[in-house]
This record gives C-alpha cells, structure tokens and sequence, in this order.
C-alpha cells in the first residue's frame, strides 16, 4: 500500500491498557501478548512507560528483544530522564519508537505543568531531539489536544516535525470530542501545519463518553493515518478506541475509506481471550467482534435469513475475526506432541520443556474431569500455569463442607515461601468460608471489591472462570483462576490477587504517562 492507503495500527494494550485498574501485567505476561500483537501484524507495539518502574523496563526491554516484526515503541514524558530510560530499554529491538508528549491544553499548561505555552514549545521541541539520538523514529502527542486552542497546536506540531517527529499524534486524552468535531480538528490540523506532508498524523481515543471508535474512525475519514488502540478496548477509565473495532469498520467499510490496515484479523479472537486471560477483565457477550454473541443469532427472522444467505444479518464472515469451530477432543491418553501441536496453532509456544511439562500436566488433570477439551479450556490452562509459575503463595489442597441446615466450612492449606500453613474458617457459603481460610494465613488485609463468574464452554462439565478484585490502600488488583469446580477456580483466583498485592508497588502514578 502506499502511505495514504495504509493505515498504521498502533496498539497500546501494554501500555495504556495496563492502567486500568487491576491491569498490571508482569514482563512474561507482556511478552506473551506481544507475540500475539506480532502474530497479528500490528505496526507498533507501545510496550510500556520506562520511567514508570523497575519492572516496566524490564517489561519494554523483553518485549524488544523479543519482537523482530513490529516496532516497539516506549512511552516518555518531555522530560531528559525519561527520554534516555526508554531509548536505553529499546536498545536491542529491531524496530524502536520513543514516544513523548507533554499538555498543550490551557487547563493543563496552568494547572499541572505551571508552564507557559512558549516553555511548552520549547520542552517539546528539545524532547523530540533529544529522542532522534536514541532513534529516528520519534512520536510527539500533544496531552489534552481535544481541550487545547487549535492555533497554539499547530505552532507545537510545526515545531516537532521540524525538530524530527516523524508522527504526531493527537489524544482525545479525557474522550471529550464528538465524532464530526474530531474529525473537523484533524483535518484543520493537516491543512494549517505548513510542514504537515513530512509526518504521518494519528489519533488516541479515550471511550468516557463511549465515542472512542467513533472519534478515531472520524479522524481517519480525515487524514489520519495511525489509529491507537488497544484489544478489547482496554484502557483507563472507561478505555480506549478498541482495536478489533476500529480495523473491521475500515475493512468492512471499504466504500467509506480509503485506507486499510495490513492486520491478519483472523487472530483477533484469540488475542482478544490472552488478554482477557491475563488482565482478568471478561469481555461482555454483546461485545462488538470479539463478544461471545457477536455472531449469535436468537430471532427466528434472523436465523432464516441467515441459513438463506449469511449477507442478510450479518455483515462480515465469523472466520475473518478467529471464531472458528475447532475443538481439540483429547482425552488422557493423548500424548504431548498434539498437545504442543494445538497450543501452537493457538499461538503458544513453550519457552522450556519445564513449561510444557506442567501444563501439560495440569491439561491430564482436566482431561480426567472433562469429557472434551475446547481451545478455550487450553488457553485458560496455559494461563493458569503462567500465573502460578513464580508465585509465592500457591495453593496445596482445600476441603470444602456446604450442606442444608449447617455452616459452610473451609479447610485450606497453602504454601507460603514453600512452607506449607494450614486453616479453617467458616462463612456464609463455601465460597465465603473458603476466601476467610486464606486470608487467615496471608493476612493480605484487602477489601474484596468484585467477584466475577464465567463459564468458559458450555456444558455442565465446563470450566469457571473466577475474576476477584482486591483493594488495598488504593491499589486495585485482578486476580483470576479457572477450573471444573468453581470454589477452586475461586480460591485459585483470590490466591493470584493476593501474590499480585505483595508484590513491591514501585510504578509511577499512571496518570504521569496518559495520552
């Protein structure tokens, strides 16, 4: 494609969605669905904020080492040490970006920065030069573009593409626009830059009035040529333009745009289910694309017209996004070369025979509760064992008494450090009493914000997928497990968050790295 038929896909699932609350993915979670983002074809991956953390570097850091296929981008502020904390992170990728930014709304200029819009200038234009010694390939976003004065945002974009940005990119950061405004803004903003024709324009969509898709798509209509984005729409607050969205409007919509996107879109499912996986936030069944009942067809009228002829109901094919059929109907018996096999063709690969060794040890242990194994049930298998590889607090055994008329008991045991410590506590119900077990040896001291139950397949024989939100002193943790019998997949999830909120906080407040 030339450069105005293409559309840049730039994803910030581990970037901008890890803010939501109880998000945070540790450096091997974030490998994983890069490697899926890679698998899909996504033009740039932003793998995190650098500055943010010890273990965001490590995270950006992996994640370029591993991915030969995208560019990996790190997120900085107009600040020097940021700058040069995300260029030292991107030293090994193949393909790196810095992105940095700074405010240009005079809410944030006077109320945040303390700064003047001629400072703000002169900041942004001395942050994209000093990101073009660590790469050529630097992204400037204007914070709070959709609040900013529009003449003030040419004078800063004119300067950074000057100064070397070969993208600007133009947040939504409080998703206050409406679709026909944002659009009007972009296509001012290519009109009035004089040097506009030397950077590649894109946008960044906050969905708090549920118009993050919209806004991008508008913008699009406009000129812009990069979309950020996140799978399943993940992101702070109420989140970001999702990816899935965005690319199957273009697609489908061909009539309408004259650009398209290079994704391989029929890995969209799975990667939407890794994410949902690791974060722990289910996607809604009436989810556009990726929702369990996106392609589902309940009305009579429906149904006949679709048996007649698919175009009547439904405008794209269920196998262009990944929902397919397939099952992997293994039983006990069945060796570890198929097992491997599917898992590969689902995008997994083991980094170890040890890895390999212990999920397949637990897929034996499911195989002998379930009649079929779905991909479903192998994904949240190999998210399982993930989540429990460098725990510290793992489950050992549980007994659970629920009977009329008695109060329900729990006898748990844990091993804490690789020290086993059994309790027994009762509740209110088998759940309850399972949960005050627990909390008796780890004395998290957290306050139990939601639980969540999902079936991951049909049937009665399917797995429960359990997501527990823990607070504590304002940290917000997910925690999730899955398994034949829900109050194990329920212990299994509470014990996650708790290993997530002893772990070190160390992470800059996520709104110092927000666009």
């Amino acid at each position: 494609m030339s450069k105005q038929d293409r559309l840049i896909i730039f994803d910030t699932t581990l970037r901008d969605g890890e803010q939501s609350p109880g998000a945070s993915m540790n450096r091997e979670e974030k490998v994983r669905i890069a490697k899926a983002l890679e698998r899909m074809r996504v033009d740039v991956i932003e793998a995190g904020f650098p500055i943010a953390s010890p273990g965001d570097f490590e995270a950006v850091q992996a994640v370029a080492r591993t991915i030969k296929e995208s560019t990996v981008c790190g997120l900085a502020r107009a600040l020097d040490r940021d700058i040069d904390r995300a260029g030292e992170a991107l030293k090994e990728a193949s393909s790196a970006r810095i992105h940095t930014f700074i405010a240009t709304s005079p809410i944030h200029m006077e109320k945040k920065l303390r700064m003047t819009p001629d400072q703000v200038v002169e900041q942004a234009v001395h942050a994209v030069k000093r990101a073009r010694k660590y790469t050529d390939n630097v992204e400037f976003s204007p914070e709070d573009a959709g609040r900013s004065e529009i003449e003030f945002l040419c004078r800063v974009l004119e300067a950074v593409i000057d100064a070397g940005a070969g993208t600007v990119n133009i947040p939504d950061t409080v998703g206050y626009n409406i679709p026909h405004q944002f659009g009007d803004l972009i296509r001012i903003l290519i009109e009035r830059v004089p040097n506009a024709d030397k950077a590649v324009f894109s946008v960044h969509c906050h969905n708090d009035l549920g118009l993050a898709t919209a806004n991008s798509l508008s913008a699009v209509r406009n000129g812009a040529r990069q979309v950020e984005c996140t799978i399943n729409g993940l992101g702070e607050r109420a989140g970001n333009a999702a990816l899935e969205e965005v690319v199957m409007a273009v697609r489908t919509r061909q009539d309408l745009f004259a650009c398209d996107s290079n994704l391989d879109t029929t890995q969209i499912v799975t990667c939407s289910r890794l994410v949902s996986g690791i974060t722990g936030f289910p996607v809604q069944p009436n989810k556009a694309i990726v929702g369990a009942n996106a392609f589902a067809h309940e009305s009579g009228i429906h149904q006949d017209g679709v048996l007649k002829s698919r175009e009547t109901y439904e405008i794209m094919r269920a196998e262009d996004v990944g929902w397919t059929q397939n099952r992997m109907v293994l039983g006990k018996h069945s060796g570890r070369n198929a097992f491997r096999s599917r898992l590969a063709e689902l995008g997994t690969v083991f980094e170890s025979e040890e890895d390999l060794n212990a999920a397949f040890a637990r897929f034996k242990d499911l195989a002998d509760k379930k009649h079929e194994i779905f991909d479903e049930d192998l994904q949240a298998l190999v998210t399982d064992t993930t989540l429990e590889a460098h725990d510290r607090i793992k489950l050992v055994s549980m007994r659970v008494c629920s009977e009329t008329g008695e109060v329900p008991s729990a006898d748990v045991v844990l091993s804490v450090d690789s020290v086993e410590q059994p309790a027994t506590a009762v509740g209110s119900g088998p759940v309850d009493a399972t949960f005050k077990a627990i909390e008796s040896i780890v004395s998290s001291g957290t306050q139990l914000k939601l639980y969540s139950v999902n079936s991951i397949t049909g049937g009665t024989d399917a797995q429960g997928e359990v997501t527990v939100r823990l607070e504590k002193g304002g940290r917000i943790v997910n925690g999730q497990g899955a398994d034949t019998d829900i109050v194990i997949a329920s212990a299994k999830a509470y014990i996650n968050a708790c290993n997530k909120i002893i772990q070190p906080q160390l992470k800059a407040h996520p709104q110092k790295g927000d666009v």
